[in-house]
């Protein structure tokens, strides 16, 4: 008899457990539209915890245009030619003038105005995706065979939701050009849950990447904006700029965020076709990743 009650409050506590969990979840993704209400921009959002079953999304299965966020499926076709010995992170890469092209951002560009010197592999992934290179960006293109190569791997991986087909160097040709370029935030999820647990790269190129994605410096006013000073964010920006009418292409960023429990979670955000101002797309993400980082942190 013991045992039968016994089964039975257990039964009913799972039951209370599992209806207040999806409470909490339903006004979690309550708060999230209450941010996204109003504003003249489509914005998706998707959240995946990786400890748990935990997985919420808005517009997640939305195509959207990626702009930098891509220099994170780069730098994985990168390192899975380093892992296949084919490349090494220290080999030099001889970077011409020409190669350094005005008119776009290059960190490289303005720390080696006159080009022609040589950068390991290690440092020009650093400089692509901690700084968003563009130049640096589409030497590992060249280097590696083109989008097609980062394409494949991609497809390898087994994200359906995905296209690269233009570099840098293409997307400035004009703005209809950096739609080329698109994914899900659903998609990016599954592929940065992949990433951390190890399935894409080997160990010695996933700790290289995760700690390059944590040094990450441009998107201040993002992800990272509106979190404790010093949580651990390894993630990759994305942003287009305003065309000539005032529209901004996107404003994205996706990463993988520790708590302070050590538990971690993905969350990817694209605010794309937006007429709103910079700060708003850019608060736009902050509010998010503080709502979901505060939902995490208390339950």
């Amino acid at each position: 008899m013991m045992i039968k009650m016994t089964k039975k409050l257990l039964t009913l506590l799972i039951v209370v457990c599992s209806v207040f969990s999806f409470a909490q979840k339903s006004s979690l993704k309550k708060d999230l539209k209450n941010i996204i209400k109003g504003k003249q921009a489509t914005v998706a959002v998707s959240v995946l915890s990786l400890d748990d079953n935990f997985s919420l999304n808005i517009n997640g299965n939305k195509k959207l245009p990626m702009l930098s966020v891509f220099k994170f499926h780069i730098a994985l076709a990168v390192l899975n030619q380093v892992d296949e010995g084919k490349l090494s992170l220290d080999q030099n890469i001889f970077i011409k003038k020409s190669e350094l092209l005005p008119d776009t951002w290059s960190p490289i560009r303005e720390k080696y105005p006159d080009g022609n010197i040589e950068m390991s592999l290690g440092k020009m992934i650093q400089y692509t995706v901690a700084q968003s290179d563009n130049n640096g960006c589409d030497i590992l293109l060249r280097l590696i065979g083109g989008t097609e190569t980062v394409q494949k791997f991609i497809d390898h991986q087994g994200i359906k939701k995905f296209q690269i087909k233009a570099d840098e160097a293409k997307m400035h040709q004009g703005y209809e050009f950096m739609y080329w370029n698109w994914t899900t935030t659903n998609a990016a999820n599954l592929l940065l849950k992949k990433f951390y647990e190890g399935k894409v790269l080997s160990k010695n190129s996933t700790d290289f990447l995760m700690k390059t994605l944590v040094e990450t410096n441009t998107g201040a006013t993002k992800l990272v904006a509106q979190l404790p000073k010093g949580t651990p964010v390894a993630h990759k920006t994305g942003s287009s700029g305003k065309n000539n009418q005032g529209l901004t292409i996107a404003e994205n960023d996706i990463g993988i965020i520790t708590l302070p429990n050590g538990k971690h979670y993905t969350i990817s955000v694209f605010v794309s076709d937006s007429m709103e101002s910079e700060a708003t797309n850019t608060k736009i993400v902050a509010d998010i990743s503080k709502i979901v980082f505060d939902y995490f942190t208390k339950n």
